[in-house]
């Protein structure tokens, strides 16, 4: 029989670490911990779960004495400005989380990063590879913290050779639900762009985020990967699939303003190119997206329509996905209750016949 992995997921009740939390609780032989500060907001079938903070002192006894193996290290804010809480969370409690994850003997650690780290720069190379120095923007507080945590995993992954660090850069992620720069810009009623420039960008469909990190985690994954799917293209082509309007600014005025008020992203992210090498994606990780990215931008507009049509309260009445958990779950309890009210009866028919003799 195969050994389990008992696998911890941190931030198991945001939204990476619940939905990949519940991917590896169908897969054969995991035992899945979660830990956050708060439980989800939606129970999770089968999770074991503990409710701690990911930079209390006693992590590393809890991996310890629960076994753990694998670390997939999901608990980070998406902060656009800068707070020594935020910095707090997720700079500091990803270095405690990483060595606490050495200090118990975990074999292996995955973390999801972002090829924003790599920065937008007229002098970029037309495929941006894992080894390349990462000149990312510090003007938004989440790149700002990436930027610092990946210079830590470099140094730490020299001081531990023996443990299997994955650090997963992910491409634009857009898609129906997932909280992120890229589907926040394509929610706006116009999109901002640089006169004169329409940079390549790639994209990768929330779902194959999921899908990536869950197989990093059952190939045990070591090493860094750019995620993204095919084909880049360009901004406005972009634009157009999800029907959003631009809205041309002059980037003079654009880096003066910063684009605070109108986009997600600082200037030089809608003005320069910043395309990432899938090849060790695809020949090293064994990893290929099942959603193009005309799919994935598709995806977010139908979203867009569906939520126009259904506004407010009524969106709600078309939230299959929670209801039909909601029926399974009920419909578990009844058979449950039915099964041991059924036994009752059998022992009180018993009884009687008994009593009959």
């Amino acid at each position: 029989m195969d050994e389990q992995r008992v696998v911890l997921i941190t931030g198991v009740s945001g939204t990476w670490g619940g939905r990949l939390a519940q991917r590896l609780l169908a897969e054969p032989g995991f035992h899945v911990i979660g830990l956050d500060a708060e439980p989800p907001e939606d129970e999770i079938e089968g999770l074991d779960f503990v409710q701690a903070d990911v930079r209390n002192p006693l992590l590393a006894e809890l991996l310890r004495s629960e076994g753990i193996t694998i670390l997939a290290h999901m608990a980070f804010l998406e902060a656009a400005r800068h707070s020594e809480g935020a910095f707090d969370f997720n700079v500091m409690g990803t270095m405690k989380a990483v060595g606490a994850a050495a200090e118990s003997g975990v074999r292996q650690v995955v973390w999801p990063s972002s090829t924003m780290v790599y920065g937008a720069h007229p002098d970029n190379s037309a495929f941006l590879k894992e080894n390349t120095t990462l000149r990312g923007s510090r003007s938004r507080a989440a790149n700002r913290y990436r930027l610092e945590i990946e210079s830590f995993l470099n140094g730490f992954r020299r001081q531990a050779p023996e443990m299997a660090l994955a650090v997963l850069r992910f491409a634009n992620v857009v898609g129906p639900t997932a909280s992120s720069p890229m589907n926040q810009y394509l929610r706006q009623p116009v999109a901002p762009v640089l006169l004169g420039f329409d940079p390549m960008m790639q994209l990768i469909h929330e779902e194959d985020v999921v899908e990536a990190l869950a197989h990093a985690v059952l190939t045990g994954a070591d090493g860094v990967f750019n995620v993204a799917a095919d084909p880049p293209m360009p901004l406005t082509r972009i634009l157009a699939l999800a029907g959003k309007l631009p809205l041309p600014v002059p980037h003079p005025l654009a880096y003066r303003t910063r684009l605070r008020r109108l986009s997600p992203f600082s200037p030089s992210y809608l003005r320069y190119r910043w395309i990432a090498d899938v090849t060790a994606m695809r020949e090293k990780l064994g990893f290929e997206p099942q959603y193009g990215a005309v799919e994935a931008v598709e995806a977010v507009a139908t979203s867009q329509r569906i939520a126009r049509y259904r506004p407010g309260s009524e969106a709600a009445a078309y939230d299959e996905e929670r209801l039909r958990a909601t029926i399974e779950r009920r419909r578990k309890q009844r058979a449950s209750q039915t099964g041991s009210n059924g036994q009752a009866a059998i022992s009180e028919q018993a009884e009687r016949e008994a009593d009959h003799e």
